[in-house]
């Protein structure tokens, strides 16, 4: 059973699952389509077309699906996809895509999406990360698993932001930032790793030491991009978990931070 508060305006195209509340004043309009036991509080706006998981809980005064305001966007009806168990706090906005992108913005599973963040037209943004207060995202930013934007850092449209990488509060990213690696300042300058972070996480004494190893390759050997993948892939033979850091390497257009 659905609980639609009586003062919420539901489209009648919406398609809302077992178990979904509405609170008052909240809007969800034509395309939507929001899975079981999912919360939306009290004044959220929801556009479609949309696709919103189970176990989701939007807080008040969100924008979920809106058109972009990029120029090339003329109206086409991309979409918005959002996974499961995703936390949405106040006066988050998040954009749907564009046809000259990906057609298509997507959030992953068990993300905390702290208070007035953005999430720009195409961008991805992987399962179990956390955008603290503030962070902003510009258009086709892809954001890997377990990555942490502290607050107010403005991420630049394209860049690419690896597994389990930290931004410090503030932090102004123009340049790819590599899996593990920690950053702060304006620009954006690779610190060390978010050993912290990997213990949390339970990482072992012996991973945590071969991504330390990984970070010197990239950063304290004068070592080209393609040098540092060579001598990755060797460390990856012992270390798994290096490969990880190989991928953001690989999959880097922007260069990475420095």
């Amino acid at each position: 059973m659905s609980l639609i508060d009586p003062r919420a305006i539901i489209d009648p195209t919406a398609e809302l699952a077992e178990g979904v509340t509405v609170g008052p004043w909240s809007i969800i309009g034509p395309g939507v389509k929001i899975g079981a036991n999912t919360i939306v509080e009290s004044h959220v706006v929801i556009k479609g077309p949309t696709t919103i998981g189970e176990h989701n809980r939007i807080f008040q005064f969100s924008t979920v699906g809106e058109d972009t305001p990029d120029l090339k966007y003329r109206g086409e009806p991309t979409t918005l996809v959002i996974g499961d168990e995703n936390v949405i706090r106040e006066g988050v906005t998040i954009h749907r895509g564009t046809v000259q992108g990906r057609n298509e913005t997507k959030i992953g599973d068990r993300n905390l999406i702290m208070a007035y963040a953005h999430i720009g037209h195409d961008s991805v943004i992987g399962s179990n990360c956390i955008l603290v207060n503030n962070a902003a995202l510009a258009g086709h930013v892809h954001i890997d698993n377990w990555a942490i934007l502290g607050g107010y850092s403005l991420v630049h449209q394209f860049c690419y932001i690896g597994a389990h990488a930290f931004t410090g509060m503030g932090s102004v990213i123009g340049k790819d930032v590599p899996a593990y690696v920690m950053v702060n300042g304006n620009p954006a300058a690779a610190k060390s790793i978010n050993k912290e972070g990997l213990r949390r996480r339970n990482f072992s004494k012996e991973q945590i030491a071969a991504i330390s190893t990984g970070f010197k390759i990239i950063y304290r050997r004068g070592l080209t991009v393609d040098e540092a993948v060579a001598a990755l892939t060797e460390l990856a033979a012992e270390e798994d978990c290096i490969n990880a850091m190989i991928t953001s390497l690989d999959v880097s257009n922007r260069g990475i931070v420095r």
